[in-house]
């Protein structure tokens, strides 16, 4: 766990940038995702060796620890135009068929609501430029985003 918090923070508030908030995130998918890592569907030089090293239960005790822990007040301000462009944007990419209401997601599905908006910005880019693939349904609708959408919709997620 110290390990973890030295990045994601022991008070579930990122200390890197471009870390995402993972206490209080869905138990499968937090799973799914350092499975990912492990296997090479999801690419990132800190995390693949760390999950490399990880068996099947250290990864389930890992998610299970994280998924029962709060999610912490962290949230960003969207301005108006980031907000009316985002709604757009969600609405064309039926973004809630997935992450549902709120964008609270499900099991299978994160969080993004006042998820981190740095990290965010990453991760939709990642999709966008195919170096993230372990969501092929993701790239599809973030393919043709310009860079303003990207920021756009990460600030608005972050301001939920």
């Amino acid at each position: 766990m110290q390990l973890c918090a030295s990045c994601h923070g022991a008070d579930g508030k990122p200390v890197v940038e471009k870390v995402p908030i993972i206490f209080g995130q869905h138990l499968f998918y937090l799973l799914t995702q350092l499975r990912d890592y492990r296997a090479s569907r999801r690419a990132n030089e800190t995390m693949a060796p760390i999950a490399a090293a990880l068996s099947d239960n250290e990864m389930k005790a890992l998610a299970t620890y994280f998924s029962a822990q709060p999610w912490p007040n962290y949230s960003e301000a969207a301005s108006p135009e980031d907000t009316a462009r985002s709604h757009s944007l969600a609405v064309e990419g039926q973004c809630t068929q997935c992450h549902l209401g709120g964008m609270l997601g499900d099991s299978r599905n994160p969080r993004l609501n006042r998820q981190k908006a740095d990290y965010l910005a990453q991760t939709l880019s990642d999709f966008r430029g195919g170096i993230r693939k372990n969501a092929p349904p993701m790239a599809a609708i973030v393919k043709g985003w310009s860079d303003a959408d990207v920021a756009a919709m990460s600030h608005y997620l972050a301001g939920l």
